[in-house]
């Protein structure tokens, strides 16, 4: 009797412990579409037990809500499109961990904080499109070590501080950094410091 009801707590232990081979991309993605609302539907069948995404596009899709710091664990993730939504809130900092990620675009959400200067981890990144929110802070000068970012919009947000011009940052046009009123121009290196005054 005793052993009987030991194999029957032991079966109801093995039951109620998640499986140790999750799949963590999908898991990611699961706790994305648990944290925003979804009045098109666009989510809803999704399968979490199934994915092994490449591409994330649910741009327009009318989402609101907030962004997750699980996406930070989609390794294979090259393309993440999320822009012309309502999310609120920071951009989470563990999405730096995108190394395969080559076009990140967040334009048009309400998202607020700053640039999370992890971005500079993003070596193949080559888009990364942020205007359009209510960003603030400065422009991380970290990002200047992104050699192959090609296209970089930050305008329309709340920016301060001067704007990179080393690396990357030197071919980008006036028009990436627009409608910030408070960038208070280029950095001019050797005159300049590049965190000096209070901007936050």
């Amino acid at each position: 009797m005793a052993l009987r009801i030991l194999s029957h707590l032991l079966l109801l232990i093995i039951i109620a412990l998640p499986p140790i081979n999750a799949n963590l991309e999908g898991d990611a993605l699961y706790a994305l579409r648990r944290s925003v609302n979804d009045p098109e539907n666009v989510l809803q069948s999704w399968d979490p037990t199934l994915v092994d995404p490449c591409t994330c596009d649910l741009g327009n899709a009318k989402l609101s809500g907030k962004l997750v710091p699980e996406l930070g664990k989609l390794e294979c993730l090259q393309y993440l499109e999320l822009y012309m939504n309502n999310l609120m809130g920071p951009i989470p900092a563990e999405l730096g961990k995108l190394k395969s990620l080559v076009s990140l675009d967040l334009y048009h959400n309400n998202l607020t904080g700053s640039i999370p200067p992890s971005f500079s981890n993003l070596s193949n990144l080559k888009f990364l499109r942020l205007n359009g929110n209510r960003l603030t802070g400065r422009i991380p000068r970290e990002l200047t070590k992104l050699g192959n970012l090609k296209i970089f919009d930050v305008s329309n947000n709340n920016l301060c501080g001067t704007i990179p011009t080393s690396g990357s940052f030197s071919k980008f046009t006036q028009e990436s950094f627009m409608n910030n009123t408070r960038l208070e121009g280029p950095e001019l290196m050797g005159f300049v410091r590049y965190d000096i005054g209070g901007c936050k």
